[in-house]
Order: structure tokens, then C-alpha cells, then sequence
């Protein structure tokens, strides 16, 4: 529905003519937060939250479709792209089908237009513009892209540009998509289209996955991490995949938060792409989580599938009946600690986070760059196969560099950055188990997140460089032999279990399913980074 008014924000010189939309409905440029609640609302795309937060649904798509995303298989990419790590190739006559039907859905309706950079760093940004169906598609963009200066907007070219229109679908008998939903970049034309998908994180993780494709070929790693550092300015990173508690051990209140899931690392050190967060909001609590839980209840953030109370309209955290992906996606700054230019120096310390379901990885353990490389292109997790009766044994999950589906080029060549950046800068990589002990899940006990938070500042504040360490006969990682604060037992993980042998009979299963993970990767790597990775035991 379209909403009358007489304010349609600031509009740059080059404009949707540049794009091949010469014909379009109004046109919303660059609305500021107000203005944009105001057309959502009255647009009927959310409904405000008591606090003052706008929630979304978005519909069929309550997360990233991974089948519907395609890259073109154009020749300044081609050779460039692995496209046997889940890029799905489409051929440009495919895409030029799906850019005339963006182009047409556009003609005559009513657009919303965002300008705005990505990457803190001036040298390396791209300058981005996205157009969207939705209005709430545009405050979510304002908050999670870093704005443009309002002096900067009337001149403002893009470098890419993303078309989202949630209402359009493709036919995949005749523009050869999976489905009706499609996300294809174009590499070569520098340009997004998403079709038939509200999810938000849609238009986000397309950038990213740019920024994964441009960075490399400048010599700037790209990484799927969060970043702090501490007063006296040293710079932390932290990977890990969904349920490591990658965004609990960053957001610490000690520490300024540079950013919590994208940066990337050049010669002046690390950057935030990002101007906003994109938290998980399901279960969360003001005790865990205050600073967070606090941005929910707060004017300006943007929720999506996030239930309401009908009467109260105070929104449910704990209700997942729309999904258990909720989310928020607010501006840094509403983070009390957040650093301010988004910006830190060479990383001293990485971490690099598992939630070892299995409960036979230390707490803790020093990796060598190598070994860091191999557990980087592993980026292994474990998770609860379910919560079904019967089912009991956990699944080792691999997601390569920490976030598979955003990785453009061999995993190898982001691997090869890290360990050049980590020996140039003399950084430290620590592997960090906060998942299980004692036993596997459902025999032993997760590790306590107190014991985790003892161990993890011991490294970044350099407690844990001068101890004895313990070389793992299988891995070859050195473990500390003691840590401040924390049990002696539980950094001798078998020690914890009640047999010994059943401990070794797990921990050669593990190693077995790392070393047929990465078989697949091996070919691209170097001799020094396969040999880095666990001496699987022929017999126990």
C-alpha cells in the first residue's frame, strides 16, 4: 500500500537510471529511522513492540536458503570461484532472465532506496546500494551497513548494488532456480538480486559473501568472527559456529566490542564491515544477556519473527513457535561498549570456539600456525542430533573458515592470509572447548561457562605464555598443565571421564571423522597444514 507523503529523502545524482530502472513508483531515498516506522507501519510490514522495537515476519523463509543461492559463472570469476564448496553456479543468460523480471517487478512500484558503505576501513569499503520492496527491508540496512554522511549522499555512485523484492518469484523450469526463491550474484556486474525471501540476513550475508570474493585478491583477509579488545588496546578475534558462545565470550564488559560476526584484516589491522549487529534473540535473558536484551526493548532495532504479547505486545524471547531463528538487528552503538570506529590493531590473540558435544577436546589448547590453518579450513562444531526420544549421539558439524556458505575461493586462500597475518603479527591461536566433559552429551556435563571465561582471560591477558604444556598424543596441540581458577582435572579431559579407554575409543572417532572431512581439501593445501592435522590411532 502506498503511503502519501511529501518527504522522500536524500537522493543521489546517480540514480536508478543507473541500474536499468528508469520507470519505478515513488521513490525513498536514504529515510531516516522515524520516517521509515512511519511507512512500515502504515504499510502494514510490522508492528511496533512495546519498548518501541519494529517487528517482521518474514513469512515461508525464517532463515538463509542456502539451495536458492547461485553465483554467475561469468569469465573475470570463473576461475577464481570453488565452486566445488557449495557455489552453485547459474550462466548468465539464467541471471540476464531473472534481471529482466526485477526490472519489470519495479516498474511502476513504489521503491526503497539505501546508500551506504561497508567496511570501516576507508582503503577497503565498497560503497553499496540496496534496493528494497519492503521498508523495513531499508531500516534493517541503516542498521546493520554503516551510514553514509548526509553530505555525501547527493554524489554517492555504488559500487554494488543488491535488489531485494520478496514479492517476485522465479520459474524454475525457465530460469533454471531451485525454486521460486533465488539469490544470484553477479561478480562481474556487481550486483545482487534476491527474489521470493524476506529474511533480512538474505541482504546481508549476499554483501559478505562479496566482500569474501574482493578482499582476498587485495591481500585483506575476510572472516566470519567477532572482534574486541581490551584497555590496553590489544585486538581479540573469535570464531566459532552457531552454539560455541561466540557472541557470549566477545560481548565482554571489560572489553570494547569492535564487532560480532564480520571483519576483515588488512596492513593497519582489523575492521568491522558492519555499522550494526544481527543477534539471535530466542531464549535470551537481561541476566545472560543484558546489553543485547536491552536493544530489543529499544526504538530503532528491527525484530524478525519475534512473538508478541497480544494485549501487552512485550515480545516473547522464549516463544519459538514462528522459529527458533529470531533475530534483532540494531546499530553498534546502542552496544554501551562498542568501539567507536569500528577498528583495532593486529590481533594477539585468536580464538578459534567448538562445542565439542563428544566431551574429549581440552578446554583449552595452543595450536602452531599450521595446526591453526587446519582447524580454521575444519571450523568443526558438534552438535545434539535432535531432541527426539531414542536419539542420543551427537553429529560432528564442518563448516569451512567458520562459515562455509559465505566462502568464495578455495578455503586454502583464506588459510594461506591467516597464517601469513598471524606469523607476520606474531599472534597466538588458541582452540577453546566449550561444550562437554566428563562424558559425551548426555553422560557428561557442559563446562561451565565460569571455568571458560577463567581460562579465556588468562590467555588474552598472557597468563597462560610461560606454564608447562602438555603435547595431545593425537592431535599434537599443547594443552596447559594448570590454569588459574580452574580445576586441574578438567584440563586432562580424560582424567575426567570414569574409564579411560572408552575416552581413547571417542577421541580416535573424532580424529577419524576430522581426517575424512578434510580429505576434500587436501589436494589444496599445503604438505606442512595436512600433516598438522590428528594422527588417527590404527588401534586402541
Amino acid at each position: 500500500m502506498a503511503v502519501n507523503s511529501d518527504f522522500h529523502g536524500i537522493k543521489s545524482k546517480h540514480g536508478l537510471e543507473l541500474h536499468g530502472l528508469d520507470k519505478t513508483g515513488a521513490q525513498h531515498w536514504n529515510l531516516p529511522v522515524p520516517e521509515l516506522y512511519r511507512q512500515a507501519l502504515a504499510r502494514g510490514e510490522g508492528c511496533l513492540a512495546d519498548g518501541g522495537a519494529l517487528v517482521a515476519l518474514t513469512g515461508k523463509h525464517t532463515g538463509r536458503s542456502a539451495k536458492d543461492k547461485f553465483v554467475v559463472q561469468e569469465p573475470s570469476s570463473q576461475g577464481k570461484v570453488w565452486w566445488e564448496g557449495g557455489n552453485t553456479p547459474i550462466s548468465p543468460e539464467n541471471y540476464k532472465k531473472l534481471l529482466a523480471k526485477m526490472k519489470a517487478f519495479f516498474s511502476d512500484r513504489e521503491v526503497f532506496v539505501r546508500d551506504c558503505y561497508v567496511g570501516s576501513d576507508k582503503a577497503s569499503r565498497l560503497r553499496v546500494r540496496v534496493i528494497t520492496e519492503y521498508a523495513w527491508h531499508s531500516l534493517f540496512v541503516n542498521n546493520l551497513f554503516i551510514n553514509v554522511p548526509a553530505a555525501e549522499l547527493a554524489d554517492f555512485k555504488p559500487d554494488y548494488t543488491v535488489m531485494a523484492a520478496p514479492s517476485l518469484q522465479a520459474d524454475p523450469k525457465t530460469d533454471a532456480t531451485a525454486s521460486g526463491t533465488f539469490i544470484a550474484l553477479n561478480f562481474a556486474e556487481k550486483t545482487v538480486l534476491i527474489g521470493s525471501s524476506a529474511y533480512a540476513g538474505e541482504i546481508k550475508k549476499s554483501i559478505f559473501t562479496v566482500m569474501n570474493y574482493l578482499l582476498p585478491l587485495n591481500d585483506t583477509l575476510s572472516m566470519h568472527c567477532s572482534a574486541n579488545k581490551g584497555a590496553g588496546g590489544d585486538t581479540a578475534l573469535f570464531f566459532g559456529l552457531s552454539g560455541t558462545g561466540k557472541t557470549s565470550l566477545s560481548a565482554d564488559p571489560s572489553r570494547g566490542l569492535i564487532g560480532d560476526d564480520e571483519h576483515g584484516w588488512n596492513d593497519d589491522g582489523i575492521f568491522n564491515f558492519e555499522g550494526g549487529c544481527y543477534a539471535k534473540v530466542i531464549n535470551l535473558s537481561p541476566e545472560a544477556e543484558p546489553q543485547i536484551f536491552a536493544c530489543t526493548r529499544r526504538f530503532g532495532t528491527v525484530m524478525e519473527n519475534v512473538v508478541l504479547d497480544p494485549l501487552t505486545a512485550v515480545p516473547d524471547l522464549d516463544d519459538g513457535s514462528v522459529t527458533a531463528n529470531t533475530r534483532a538487528g540494531y546499530p553498534l552503538e546502542f552496544i554501551s561498549n562498542a568501539v567507536a570506529d569500528k577498528k583495532g590493531g593486529h590481533p594477539k590473540n585468536i580464538v578459534m570456539l567448538t562445542c565439542d558435544a563428544f566431551g574429549v577436546l581440552p578446554p583449552i589448547a595452543r595450536l602452531s600456525p599450521d595446526q591453526a590453518l587446519y582447524h580454521f579450513i575444519s571450523g568443526y562444531t558438534a552438535k545434539v542430533s535432535g531432541t527426539e526420544v531414542g536419539v542420543k549421539e551427537p553429529q560432528s558439524t564442518f563448516s569451512t573458515c567458520f562459515g562455509a556458505p559465505f566462502m568464495v575461493h578455495h578455503p586454502s586462500v583464506y588459510a594461506e592470509l591467516l597464517k601469513k597475518k598471524m606469523l607476520k603479527h606474531k599472534a597466538t591461536c588458541w582452540l577453546v572447548n566449550t561444550g562437554w566433559t566428563g562424558g559425551p552429551y548426555g553422560t557428561g556435563s557442559r563446562i561451565s561457562i565460569k571455568y571458560t571465561r577463567a581460562i579465556l582471560n588468562s590467555a588474552l591477558e598472557g597468563l597462560l605464555d610461560n606454564v608447562q604444556y602438555i603435547k595431545d598424543p593425537v592431535f599434537g596441540f599443547e594443552v596447559p598443565a594448570a590454569c588459574n581458577g580452574v580445576p586441574e582435572q578438567l584440563l586432562k579431559p580424560a582424567e575426567t571421564w570414569k574409564s579411560k579407554d572408552a575416552y581413547m575409543r571417542q577421541y580416535a572417532e573424532l580424529a577419524a571423522m576430522f581426517a575424512k572431512n578434510f580429505e576434500k581439501f587436501s589436494s589444496g593445501c599445503s604438505k606442512e597444514v595436512v600433516a598438522a592435522g590428528p594422527k588417527v590411532p590404527s588401534r586402541i
